[in-house]
């Protein structure tokens, strides 16, 4: 089996709100004070593709696209057991929307040659859209499954368990496809003391634009089709009123007569 996995550096998303600052500019978030990791929906996938691989044998590839990725970070897949990673880094990558980030994706999987499952996280925790794996299979014209948490590889089809709003349903889908990963799935392994020796000495594979084959004008910024009007953190204001009384008794008939009044009684 030829595993492919898509993984995103990402701002942690258990920093602090207050770490967080919002330039409104250039619509641009910075963090302060917390270093950046891998996307947990990604290590779900990662984790997936590492089942997949020791029950039916085979290679696993990471991909990662970005700037300024740490060598650190993004080699925890494979350290967690991934043989190969390629990065896409270039500032033609920065500031994409979904298609052109599915689009760069798609061009360095066609790029690595056979593939039977391309799988993702469900979605990224930077942006919460989901959208980049069905992307992905719809520009290389192969079938998506979404939201999964089970697969098992029969026959040359994948059969999996997807979530849906009240439980999950079972589905068969011909390989090859793209799998999008959910943390139904269990927890991801911990990178062993060999796998994280093995990750420092293995040097990562570098593809800019031109090795692609791609016009770099149809990345990032300059080829998203989509442009983001405003990029702001929400303001949650809230007010305490104190009901008092001489006695319990008092306070409790004085806080439902203000909560008749404020109608939630």
């Amino acid at each position: 089996m030829n595993l492919i996995v898509c993984v995103k550096q990402v701002i942690d998303p258990e920093a602090p709100p207050a770490s967080f600052k919002i330039d409104p500019a250039t619509n641009k978030a910075t963090v302060q004070g917390a270093a950046p990791v891998i996307d947990p929906y990604g290590e779900y996938a990662v984790e997936a593709s590492l089942k997949i691989k020791e029950a039916k044998g085979g290679k696993v590839t990471a991909v990662c696209l970005g700037t300024a990725l740490q060598r650190e970070v993004v080699k925890k897949p494979l350290s967690m057991g991934a043989d190969d990673l390629v990065l896409l880094e270039d500032e033609a990558y920065v500031n994409g929307d979904t298609w052109s980030t599915a689009s760069a994706l798609a061009a360095a999987i066609k790029k690595i040659g056979a593939y039977d499952i391309i799988l993702t996280g469900r979605e990224a925790s930077d942006t919460n859209a989901g959208q980049v794996g069905p992307a992905i299979a719809e520009i290389l014209g192969i079938p998506c499954a979404t939201i999964v948490k089970k697969i098992e590889i029969l026959d040359g089809k994948a059969r999996v368990e997807r979530m849906v709003a009240d439980g999950y349903e079972v589905i068969e889908i011909p390989l090859p496809c793209v799998l999008t990963i959910t943390n139904e799935l269990g927890e991801p392994r911990y990178p062993t003391i060999k796998g994280i020796m093995m990750a420092k000495r293995k040097e990562p594979i570098v593809w800019k634009p031109a090795d692609l084959g791609v016009d770099a004008a149809k990345l990032g910024a300059s080829g998203s089709r989509a442009k983001m009007a405003k990029l702001f953190q929400p303001v949650k204001e809230g007010k305490c009123e104190i009901i008092g009384g001489d006695t319990p008794e008092e306070a409790a008939a004085k806080l439902a007569m203000r909560l008749r009044e404020a109608k939630v009684l």
